[in-house]
Order: structure tokens, then sequence, then C-alpha cells
């Protein structure tokens, strides 16, 4: 994958339950992160003691994270209710040149900042809720 720009990472969310995705509010940054917890079997016989891992075994989550300002008050509401009712939507992670993630997420956190002389930005946090798909570009 050859370099690319920020801006096209894309995270967008299913708004109304029914598969219908819409890019999330003016996110100046976003990143998506993919992890797997291990199962050490480590054991007396372990060779040279050093540990083991069980493969394919272990818990698999991944976290989204963004910041930015909100577009237009129903994004912000959006949001804002997701966050209240803690709604688990599917939500995708379009990767330019590489593919797409989609999956079910929660919002786990949301943050709001602002200065005395610049707009207010929020930051969020999506951790997965249920298997997630991936399909290449």
């Amino acid at each position: 994958m050859s370099a690319q720009k920020g801006k096209d990472l894309l995270l967008k969310v299913d708004s109304d339950g029914a598969g219908t995705f819409t890019t999330v509010a003016g996110l100046r940054s976003r990143s998506l992160a993919f992890n797997t917890e291990t199962v050490d079997i480590t054991h007396a016989e372990s060779a040279g003691r050093w540990r083991e891992l069980l493969s394919g075994a272990g818990a698999k989550h991944a976290r989204v994270t963004g910041a930015g300002i909100f577009k237009d008050a129903a994004s912000d509401a959006l949001i804002r209710d997701y966050v209240f009712n803690g709604t688990i939507r599917d939500w995708q992670i379009v990767i330019p040149d590489f593919g797409t993630v989609e999956g079910p997420f929660q919002i786990t956190s949301l943050e709001l900042t602002g200065r005395h002389d610049a707009e207010v930005v929020f930051e969020l946090s999506l951790d997965s809720a249920g298997e997630l798909t991936f399909v290449a570009a």
C-alpha cells in the first residue's frame, strides 16, 4: 500500500439501523487498531523455558478513535444519542486502497473540548461489539 491521504480514511455509521451508512461528522483525525489477547500455555517442559502461546485462541477486538468537529446539529444529535443510550450500531472504516472493515461497535468515550477562541472539538472511541468483516479494495 502506497502513501495515502489521512482524510481519505473514512468512518461511517449505519445511522438508521437499516444499512444506510453516513460519514461521521468532520473528523480531522482517526485511527483503527486490532488486538488479540494471548493464551499462555507455557509449562515445565517448554523449550528453554520460553513462553508458548496457543495459536488461534484469545479474544479479538478492535478500537477506533477519532477527533473533529460536528458538521451539523443532526450529526451532533446522532452521536449524543448513541452515547447516552449505549447504542451498538454497525460502523464502516474505509481504508483507501486497502479495504473496508465493518461490524458492530459501541461508542465507549466521548469528550468535548473548547477554547475561548476556537470551535468545540470532540474525541470519540469505539470498541468492537461483535464479529468484524473485511472486504479488500
